[in-house]
């Protein structure tokens, strides 16, 4: 650049340096804009998942033939968390409950023998009933209670005396306050509340609504072993194959009784 005696004059280098970083700085403002968007967009994603997770509906899968035939091998279910009053996560506080567990109910908690592992049994007791099981047939507070429509014996003809198992003969017994009775529809092959006896109310995790997924069993599957890449490709192979097949399309959907 010249002055008026022609003289050239150079253009500050400062200046030229501070015009190009501002430039730059101009261009990266919107992306880090987007990035601090969409980080705060996944933030609250994963604290509302986590907050639905634990406190109102929770997905859980049947992994025994304890409820046959109400639940399967294979079914995947949603629970109501928030019916029972349901806990936070990270603190030790329960939400207030709409109501407790009734008699008919299907609930899952948490095993009272080891706490880490959930059961899902039907409640037929509560606080204050008296339960007893004489030959097979369940009474409450001495009344006669039928087997769920969708429940079953396996060995109908086989009753077993009480100083052998407790599992066709059974108490009196007259279940604490603010514990629940449980027990399998499945009433031949259920390890329940004859056994372990009841469920206080701090175990009780939710209340089963519906089956939103069931997949069927198959002997002739090869076994999913994360360690066995080939294997495991079979398998996927053979579960691509036989989809259709495998999938309880009936049951899907399915509110639970």
């Amino acid at each position: 650049m010249a002055d008026q005696s022609g003289r050239m004059i150079p253009v500050s280098r400062r200046q030229s340096t501070s015009d190009v970083t501002g430039s730059r700085s101009a261009q990266k403002t919107p992306v880090t804009q987007v990035l601090w968007e969409y980080t705060k967009s996944l933030g609250i994603a994963l604290i509302l998942a986590i907050i639905i997770k634990t406190s109102i509906v929770e997905a859980y899968k049947i992994p025994s033939g304890s409820m046959e035939d109400t639940l399967l091998v294979g079914d995947f279910l949603l629970a109501n968390k928030f019916v029972y009053g349901s806990k936070l996560p990270l603190i030790d506080y329960r939400l207030p409950k709409v109501r407790d567990p009734r008699p008919g109910d299907i609930v899952i908690f948490k095993f009272p023998g080891n706490p880490s592992v959930n059961y899902i049994k039907r409640c037929v007791a509560v606080g204050g009933q008296v339960v007893e099981v004489k030959n097979k047939q369940l009474f409450v507070d001495g009344n006669p209670m039928p087997l769920p429509q969708t429940g079953k014996y396996t060995a109908p003809d086989q009753i077993e005396p009480a100083s052998r198992s407790q599992r066709d003969n059974y108490g009196p017994y007259k279940v604490p306050s603010n514990c629940f009775f449980m027990m399998g529809d499945n009433r031949d092959n259920s390890y329940d509340s004859r056994f372990w006896g009841p469920v206080p109310y701090d175990l009780i995790q939710g209340k089963a609504m519906v089956i939103h997924w069931s997949w069927g069993t198959d002997e002739h599957a090869p076994p999913w072993t994360w360690s066995d890449p080939v294997g495991m490709a079979q398998a996927v192979a053979y579960n691509v194959a036989h989809f259709a097949d495998r999938v309880r399309w009936k049951r899907l959907a399915s509110v639970i009784h």
